[in-house]
């Protein structure tokens, strides 16, 4: 299923190239404005914010709660029933040592806000929080796809893994726009071809 887009496009390929390509620019866009600087870094508010400048030139649902059920494999992400409670919820967790801010970012995938892009848009989120609390940023160049993926598909029963995976690649280098884009480059990989499961409503 393609999902409907601004840009008219009916091939995935081409959508997927198309979404890259606007993503990476926005992102780019977000760190060399300052503009990230200006977010409250653990609030859903901030998520929606960064998942808005990244995709709205794409998606019309840019920024807004997705309105579907998701699955991927035989997980199901957080029911719409719930969504916005859990959102909620997770805005709440603590976040003051790097288990703590993990923990909220394990959630925060676990609840997929959004149709499309969660993975591109937390991991910004994440790295914001890092920033703020313990002077940290993730160079996600130094973390295994194929781990990651494991890990995060793991982690909604054990988390131990992808804090220590994502521990392994911590930098203080927290204005370098290179290691800052990564989380971004490395996004198809991550998320972009998975195969995803909706309910339409």
């Amino acid at each position: 299923m393609i999902l409907e887009n601004k840009l008219n496009i009916t091939d995935q390929a081409e959508l997927a190239r198309e979404e890259e390509k606007i993503s990476k620019t926005c992102a780019k866009k977000m760190f060399e404005t300052g503009y990230l600087n200006t977010l409250e870094p653990g609030t859903f508010e901030t998520l929606r914010k960064i998942h808005k400048y990244l995709f709205e030139g794409i998606y019309e649902f840019a920024g807004n709660l997705r309105k579907v059920n998701i699955a991927k494999g035989n997980f199901r992400f957080t029911p719409l029933t719930y969504l916005e409670e859990a959102v909620k919820n997770i805005e709440k967790m603590p976040q003051s040592t790097y288990e703590q801010i993990i923990e909220k970012y394990v959630e925060m995938n676990i609840a997929h806000p959004f149709r499309e892009g969660n993975g591109r848009s937390t991991r910004i989120w994440l790295d914001l929080i890092l920033k703020k609390e313990l002077n940290l940023v993730v160079d996600w160049s130094k973390v295994d796809k194929t781990d990651y993926l494991l890990a995060m598909e793991r982690s909604p029963i054990k988390d131990t893994e992808i804090k220590e995976l994502l521990k392994q690649s911590l930098t203080d280098k927290i204005d370098n726009r290179e290691i800052y884009m990564k989380g971004i480059d490395n996004s198809y990989l991550y998320e972009g071809y998975l195969s995803f499961k909706t309910d339409e409503l």
